[in-house]
């Protein structure tokens, strides 16, 4: 960008809500952000906030809800309307899937479109709404570059074996096998670990990226070795609605045996499991820790329990354990899950400051006792920092 008041747009697209973030000058510094909530079902709801956290707009659509298309187009409206002297130079989308072939960011036109439209089939829940978000952008700003950050490509370093499943190899040449997501939080994590420590850029770390959507990476020196997930985002920890890792008995089961099809047992696996399926309640961690049910309670641990198996299994894949990392909605806000996992984890040589952990640290803050074996820390998840940057890049390598 050649110019102080050049600002790149951030867009991430879910399903039902699109969240942009606006960036500004080389050093790309917040300018504002918002949110497009509740998507198809309505209402749907609008918030812009400025750099301090103060509203600058709201409203809402009751009678008629907004489908991706008219979302961004409010969205760009918007935009421009407060651009004051700024100038929109590229867009970076989070898109969730790359395959085999992206393992970096990616300037996007019709050619890599096709080719991400045949990974569909692999993040059918994500994958439609990210590149719907992108063709809206594309029709209503042709001449704005436009930047493709993915959620897999941070993975692709992985070595071999942690990519492979123990399936046939004409199976494997097909594409499946295992590929992790939330790589653009882990790759963040991995720039501001050694930021905060030196002596952290060149450790075993595990990161937990636990919110909605949850997932642990084995990380050394910065580089992937590891992660939870795998062919799809439903593989790992339990999450909000989708359930983690699941014999695949399971699914002949309830294909074979009840009759299910095979929408009602995606439906199963990603939007009725998890903490909402087991508590019968919320997939809010928030409303879980405040209910006195006993189901509640139940979700709670059993998400405890299988991050403190994974835990070992990555800290195996590392041949040993430096420092373990809290990000995501969940990560950053749960003293009492935190607490949990690192009580736990004590055998790992963990021992968490309890007053520090308390203190639920905004910034990048160590949460464990001075005699800790291995460090404790909270990063606060900031993939749409991470994104601004790869775009920047290919911006200057144009």
């Amino acid at each position: 960008m050649a110019a102080p008041n050049d600002c790149i747009v951030v867009i991430n697209a879910g399903s039902s809500s699109i969240k942009f973030t606006l960036f500004k000058g080389a050093a790309l510094e917040l300018l504002l952000k918002g949110s497009i909530d509740n998507l198809y079902s309505g209402p749907t709801r609008f918030i812009a906030r400025d750099a301090g956290g103060a509203t600058l707009a709201e409203r809402s659509w009751a009678d008629a809800p907004l489908d991706h298309a008219a979302g961004m187009r409010h969205l760009i409206d918007f935009v421009e309307q407060h651009l004051d002297g700024h100038r929109i130079t590229a867009v970076g989308h989070r898109i969730v899937h790359g395959g085999m072939h992206y393992s970096g960011p990616q300037a996007l036109d019709q050619t890599v479109l096709a080719a991400l439209d045949a990974l569909v089939p692999l993040a059918p829940l994500h994958l439609p709404h990210n590149l719907a978000a992108v063709r809206a952008m594309m029709a209503m700003a042709p001449g704005v570059p436009q930047t493709g950050c993915f959620d897999t490509a941070f993975h692709t370093a992985q070595p071999a074996l942690a990519q492979a499943f123990a399936l046939p190899a004409a199976m494997t040449e097909l594409g499946i096998r295992r590929y992790g997501f939330h790589g653009l939080s882990y790759e963040y994590i991995a720039s501001r670990l050694p930021q905060a420590d030196a002596r952290l850029g060149g450790a075993k770390v595990v990161a937990a990226h636990l919110g909605n959507g949850a997932s642990m990476c084995a990380m050394a020196a910065g580089r992937s070795m590891a992660s939870t997930m795998g062919f799809t985002a439903v593989d790992g920890l339990p999450m909000g609605t989708r359930c983690g890792t699941l014999d695949p008995g399971v699914v002949l089961y309830l294909i074979d045996e009840l009759g299910w099809d095979v929408a009602a047992v995606q439906k199963l696996l990603y939007q009725q499991s998890g903490l909402l399926g087991v508590s019968g309640i919320s997939s809010d961690m928030r409303v879980l820790e405040q209910s006195e049910a006993p189901a509640a309670r139940l979700a709670i641990d059993l998400l405890v329990y299988r991050i403190g198996r994974e835990l070992g299994s990555l800290a195996a894949s590392l041949g040993g354990l430096d420092a373990l990392v809290f990000s995501g909605g969940i990560g950053e806000n749960s003293v009492a899950v935190r607490a949990a996992v690192c009580r736990d984890a004590a055998w790992l040589g963990v021992t968490l400051d309890a007053a520090a952990n308390a203190a639920n640290p905004r910034d990048v803050a160590c949460i464990s006792a001075p005699h800790s074996k291995v460090g404790v820390w909270v990063v606060p998840a900031n993939e749409e920092l991470m994104i601004a940057r790869h775009t920047l890049d290919l911006l200057q390598q144009a």
